[in-house]
Order: structure tokens, then C-alpha cells, then sequence
């Protein structure tokens, strides 16, 4: 305890985090649907976006996710099942993003120049515009 904030490494130790005692997490989930051929592009345009994320007050974790694998049906699920590796991408490939702020105002903090920044270079990928969810933490 630190003066009223729990100061914690994060999970990789990439850094320090500072979570203020008692603040609900402000989280992003996007899910992008790019073209085949632009993999490589968006995949370094990801790796670029998070590090300018996390650069950034009030950040606390950025994860970019590729859809990899599906499960075959859901009674493999209940049976405990591995989930199936992709062998191929038909028409898009999907990926998602994980972002989590300490709250809704550093969020909005980083939206405009992250826009500002990226946005061109995300939409020569992008099929279509990606899915947003916002929301606090429950748990």
C-alpha cells in the first residue's frame, strides 16, 4: 500500500501498475474482422497501437488476440474437448481487443489521439468497422 493505491507488477512484469483502492476498471472489447491479406500489416499496426497504449495515463493492460482455434460443437465443450486449430481463413480473419483503464475519463483520454494517430492505417485492414463493447467490472 502506497498512500491510498495498491502498487502491483503486472502479470508479464512488462511494468508497474498503480490501481487506485476501490475504482471499478473501465474495460474496452473490440472485435476486428480484417482482410486476409493485410494480416502482417494490422498485426504490426497492433503492436505499434498497444505500445503507444500503454505509454499512456491510466492504462493498465492492452492484449490484442487472433482467432486461432474454434470448438467443434458444443457437446465437445461439455466433454471437455480441446478446442480445434484453424487450418484456414475464409473471406476475414478476426481478431479482438483487450484494454482495460483505471476509469471512463482515461479512456476517453486515449481515444482521440489514439484515433487521431491510427485510424487511417485501421481502416485500409478492416472488412467493416470493428464491434465495441464498454463496460466496468462486475467481478
Amino acid at each position: 500500500m502506497l498512500g491510498g493505491f495498491v502498487v502491483q507488477k503486472s502479470y508479464y512484469g512488462l511494468r508497474d501498475t498503480i490501481f487506485v483502492q476501490g475504482v471499478i476498471m473501465f474495460n474496452e472489447i473490440c472485435i476486428y474482422e480484417a482482410k486476409i491479406d493485410k494480416q502482417d500489416e494490422i498485426e504490426a499496426l497492433m503492436k505499434e497501437v498497444a505500445e503507444f497504449y500503454m505509454s499512456q495515463p491510466g492504462v493498465v493492460e492492452v492484449k490484442y488476440i487472433k482467432r486461432t482455434h474454434r470448438q467443434k460443437d458444443f457437446n465437445s465443450v461439455k466433454e471437455g474437448k480441446p478446442a480445434i486449430p484453424l487450418t484456414r481463413q475464409v473471406g476475414k480473419v478476426t481478431y479482438v481487443l483487450y484494454l482495460v483503464c483505471v476509469d471512463a475519463d482515461a479512456h476517453a483520454r486515449l481515444c482521440k489521439p489514439g484515433l487521431e494517430k491510427f485510424y487511417k492505417r485501421w481502416t485500409r485492414c478492416l472488412i467493416t468497422m470493428p464491434k465495441i463493447i464498454l463496460g466496468g467490472n462486475i467481478v
